[in-house]
């Protein structure tokens, strides 16, 4: 008769696998993102003033209080990050068409120019490492980032 382990301990081993699964994801996403943003500097920006950008971006016309909620920083750092980029001319400031007491930090079209330039860099740059896998590994690497954007997902 073939022994088995018992369901506790077979679920405690897959408790495990997951933990030590999400570990190495966490560490690799880092680590992706830290090769990556030498691309960034050819922006000419911080790394907060750009992220502050991509929030803008691609989620704006924000509040002052949304930006600095998104990138989990205080409202006063979030008006020095604005203002600089303000000064810049890569955002703008403008009413909010249905409360006039807020005001919206929305992308000027140089913003948004300097941003997609950028986010193109890195793009190209993941891109010739992907390009240099064999083709099973593409495909594992395809059905993985599928797998990965469902676990975004339910993460929001």
């Amino acid at each position: 008769m073939r022994q088995t382990e018992p369901p506790r301990k077979i679920r405690e081993s897959q408790e495990d696998d997951a933990e030590q699964l999400a570990d190495r994801l966490h560490s690799a996403a880092i680590h992706l993102l830290r090769r990556l943003r030498k691309e960034d500097a050819k922006t000419g920006l911080s790394a907060p003033r750009l992220s502050a950008l991509s929030v803008v971006v691609f989620g704006g016309p924000v509040t002052l209080g949304e930006l600095a909620n998104a990138e989990q920083v205080r409202p006063p750092t979030m008006t020095r990050l604005v203002s600089a980029l303000e000064d810049d001319g890569l955002v703008a400031r403008e009413a909010d068409p249905n409360d006039g007491r807020l005001t919206r930090i929305r992308a000027t079209p140089r913003g948004r120019a300097l941003l997609l330039r950028g986010r193109a860099r890195r793009v190209q740059a993941l891109a010739a490492e992907v390009r240099s896998l064999a083709a099973e590994e593409r495909e594992a690497l395809t059905r993985a980032v599928a797998t990965l954007e469902g676990v975004i997902a339910r993460l929001r």
